[in-house]
């Protein structure tokens, strides 16, 4: 992946040191914090590309940091650091609007496979055009989504999966599909899922609980059916 700003915020200091030198190793300049309140400003304050961000944190924790990134800076992707037994905190990492996660322990590799995952997925994909259902538009250049006139407030996970089942309408998908095809991954927690199609029904759809556009195809996953008019 091309270099990029990548703020650590992990409290494990030979943690940060092994990311700090296998992602220097790609070119990339790597900012650390040890603490989630000085981790919340320096990604407020240094505008980093992407922030890796442990949820065990002295002083903040990674969920509260999470939460106020993401209703600041809504486009800046979050990789989560999180324990085997942080399921639930996992999830609602993800609800908070977090883009992927990492399992600890982990390899570098695999943390900077995530990391370019989402830094390719966040970059602008010039004159790709403008998908349109109803009063829904996504200009698919700018990474942007309008709702009758109004702009949608979308992550990045958020955004790919919306533009996914776009490109898509009609087509019923298993999770393990939209893992695969949104997130790239060949094995992962279903629960991803999950949670984003919950999240971005809040955001697209007039009653969430009664679907109209993001639909469950029971036994199977989701589909996305295009509106004859604007919901």
């Amino acid at each position: 992946m091309a270099a990029a700003r990548v703020l650590l915020v992990e409290d494990d200091e030979n943690v940060r040191e092994v990311v700090r030198r296998y992602l220097g190793d790609g070119g990339h300049e790597v900012l650390e914090a040890a603490d989630g309140v000085t981790g919340l400003r320096t990604a407020l304050e240094r505008a980093p590309d992407v922030v890796v961000l442990d949820l065990m944190l002295p002083g903040r924790h990674g969920l509260s940091v999470c939460r106020e990134l993401k209703a600041q800076r809504p486009d800046l992707p979050v990789v989560l650091l999180t324990a085997l037994g942080e399921e639930h905190d996992r999830v609602r990492g993800l609800e908070l609007g977090a883009d992927d996660y990492v399992t600890k322990p982990f390899s570098p590799r695999e943390l900077t496979l995530r990391v370019a995952s989402v830094l390719r997925r966040a970059a602008p994909a010039v004159g790709s055009g403008i998908l349109v259902d109803g009063d829904l538009h996504l200009d698919r250049g700018a990474r942007r989504a309008v709702l009758a006139g109004a702009p949608l407030s979308l992550t990045g996970r958020e955004y790919d999966l919306l533009e996914y089942l776009l490109l898509h309408p009609g087509r019923a998908f298993t999770r393990p599909e939209l893992l695969a095809g949104v997130w790239g991954w060949e094995f992962g927690d279903q629960s991803t899922v999950t949670v984003h199609v919950r999240r971005l029904r809040e955001k697209v759809e007039r009653d969430p609980t009664r679907p109209r556009r993001i639909a469950t195809v029971w036994g199977v996953g989701y589909r996305y059916d295009r509106t004859a008019s604007p919901c």
